[in-house]
């Protein structure tokens, strides 16, 4: 009996031995140009409305190819390319506020690691200064459904600009898919214990406003309250 349990023992440690460990996920991209939260004054320029754009990033470990993500601020449109290589170069248009990320894939994992998200404004002609970069809202997230009981929430958001010189918020709020102001040129980037019902959709937009009297507009978001 006891040479059979010792058998089985050794089957199974020879089993496990042999068992691949899972391959490695991975590693996260470090991003390098256009700069964070700067105009970008490299560009080629191609006409009066585009330029194309160099983007560049470090290698990252265990890593085959790379996902390129870029996203207009203004439309919300986003578009992605892959290449093996750490730089490309893409058409966008001038004067227009945008953000990126590359995601890292590797042939032997199905992980898709994402490095940091930047902005930029790609340059346009003319242009002194640059509007702020419109609010990121970050709760509640857009579409997000709200458990049955929920009486208040926290509207919240960050913002940014190529100048650091934010000098308030407008906050639009109801339910109303045109929502009516509700708070105006505050500091801070929230809105705390907002009023909501039951069985009902809300929605919210952001402007910026910097000092310069440039606004940007995050775009009407929404959320519902459970009945």
């Amino acid at each position: 009996m006891m040479k059979r349990i010792l058998s089985v023992v050794a089957i199974l440690v020879i089993l496990s031995c042999g068992k691949k460990a899972p391959a490695p996920a991975p590693g996260i991209a470090t991003l390098s140009a256009p700069l964070k939260d700067q105009p970008c004054l490299t560009g080629t320029v191609l006409s009066a409305t585009e330029s194309s754009v160099s983007f560049s990033w470090n290698a990252s470990s265990n890593t085959n190819q790379y996902d390129l993500t870029i996203t207009n601020l203004l439309t919300k449109a986003a578009t992605t390319q892959t290449t093996s290589a750490t730089s490309a170069t893409v058409k966008l248009l001038r004067n227009t506020p945008y953000s990126w990320y590359i995601g890292s894939k590797s042939n032997k994992s199905s992980v898709i690691t994402k490095s940091d998200t930047w902005k930029f404004y790609n340059a346009g002609p003319g242009v002194v200064t640059y509007a702020p970069f419109p609010a990121e809202i970050t709760a509640p997230a857009f579409g997000a459904v709200l458990s049955a009981g929920t009486t208040k929430v926290n509207l919240t958001w960050k913002g940014s600009s190529v100048s650091s010189n934010i000098v308030a918020y407008d906050v639009y709020f109801g339910p109303s898919g045109n929502p009516d102001l509700f708070r105006n040129h505050i500091t801070d980037t929230f809105v705390n214990d907002v009023t909501v019902g039951a069985n009902t959709t809300y929605y919210w937009r952001v402007v910026t406003i910097d000092a310069n009297g440039n606004i940007s507009d995050s775009g009407t978001y929404n959320f519902f309250v459970q009945k």
